[in-house]
């Protein structure tokens, strides 16, 4: 279960780059959450990077994430790695509930991450300078990146026990790093 590996199977289900970079997203922001609370960044890291790998050749509830899960288990993918992309899916919720630290933090920065990244997408700074505050002033907008459900965002930040406002602060400052990889580099520059 390492990065080459993982990445590996993510090459090898995954062409479309707009789908890479958002689990390169919330692979940052799982990441960074387990660095936070003293957790296997490698496990981590694994979970946020493959939750949707199946997602472009069966991306119909619920296929995804149920294809995916068997292939990670064929794979040798330990199975609170795969608990925690199948609980990432709000209709499998009854099968799958969100218990651990690892399940409620990836379906956190799922939605999140998207939503981010719409933004930054939005802005000449990308990621640099932006605030919570900018992030919650377009979440407003239902016909701003109106497929990210911003009940999602609100109950992931609420199931993880965090404030909103310091959950989207916390990732943003995790996908800063990544600006490059995530094509969000600041204009400005």
């Amino acid at each position: 279960m390492n990065r080459e590996q993982n990445l590996a199977l993510l090459n090898e289900y995954v062409s479309n780059s707009g789908l890479q970079r958002h689990m390169f997203a919330v692979e940052a922001a799982v990441a960074a959450y387990a660095e936070k609370h003293g957790e296997d960044i490698q496990k981590w890291s694994t979970v946020g990077l493959l939750h949707d790998f199946d997602y472009e050749r069966w991306p119909d509830p619920p296929d995804h994430p149920l294809q995916g899960s068997q292939i990670l288990r064929e794979r040798g993918y330990p199975e609170d790695v795969i608990y925690a992309i199948l609980s990432h899916a709000d209709y499998l919720a009854d099968r799958y509930p969100r218990v651990s630290l690892l399940d409620k933090t990836l379906y956190a920065c799922d939605e999140l991450c998207g939503f981010i990244v719409a933004c930054a997408l939005m802005r000449p700074g990308r990621l640099s300078g932006m605030t919570a505050s900018s992030v919650r002033k377009k979440m407003k907008q239902a016909s701003f990146a109106a497929a990210v459900s911003r009940a999602d965002i609100i109950n992931g930040a609420e199931d993880l026990g965090v404030d909103l406002n310091e959950h989207i602060t916390f990732v943003i400052s995790a996908l800063q790093p990544i600006a490059a990889e995530l094509d969000l580099l600041s204009q400005e520059d």
